[in-house]
Formats: C-alpha cells, sequence, structure tokens
C-alpha cells in the first residue's frame, strides 16, 4: 500500500509544478520588474566596487586612488551587466 500512495503523491507534485511551469511561460515579464532588474543589477555592481576600493584603500593607505579605479570598474561591469540581462530579455 504504501507504494500506490507514494506514487499518487509523485504524480500530484508533477502535474502541479508542470502548472506552474506552464503558467509562468505564457505570462510575460512586466516593464517595471524589468526596469527594476536591470537597475539594481547596475547599481549593486557600482555599490560593490566601491565598496572593495574603500576597504583595499583603508589596508593599502592609499586613500582616493582605489575607490576610484574600483567604482570605474563597478561601472563598466555594471553597464555590461545591463547589456547582457537586456540582450537575454529579448531572445
Amino acid at each position: 500500500m504504501p507504494k500506490d500512495s507514494l506514487k499518487t503523491r509523485l504524480e500530484i507534485a508533477k502535474s502541479k509544478i508542470s502548472e506552474r511551469k506552464l503558467y509562468k511561460e505564457n505570462k510575460p515579464p512586466s516593464s517595471i520588474g524589468t526596469a527594476f532588474k536591470l537597475s539594481t543589477e547596475l547599481v549593486s555592481a557600482v555599490a560593490v566596487g566601491t565598496i572593495i576600493g574603500f576597504i583595499l584603500d583603508a589596508t593599502f593607505g592609499t586613500k582616493p586612488w582605489l575607490i576610484l579605479i574600483f567604482f570605474f570598474v563597478g561601472v563598466i561591469a555594471g553597464i555590461i551587466n545591463v547589456f547582457r540581462s537586456a540582450k537575454n530579455m529579448q531572445e
């Protein structure tokens, strides 16, 4: 008897998962969600770069230079991430 109940529970779970996937695939993402995702990727890359530069400046005592360098590295990484995400959304 436990085998039959396990099979039944597995079939119910698989059908629920397939229903969820079909629902998500048919619904396009909202434009405000897409804009929020892209802006978050850009801002987070800049913030991470700046924080890394700040930590390295505090460690090595090169006050503004590493903050500036890693800030611009973060900006470039953020722009690349936004382009990559936008390209994936078009496909």
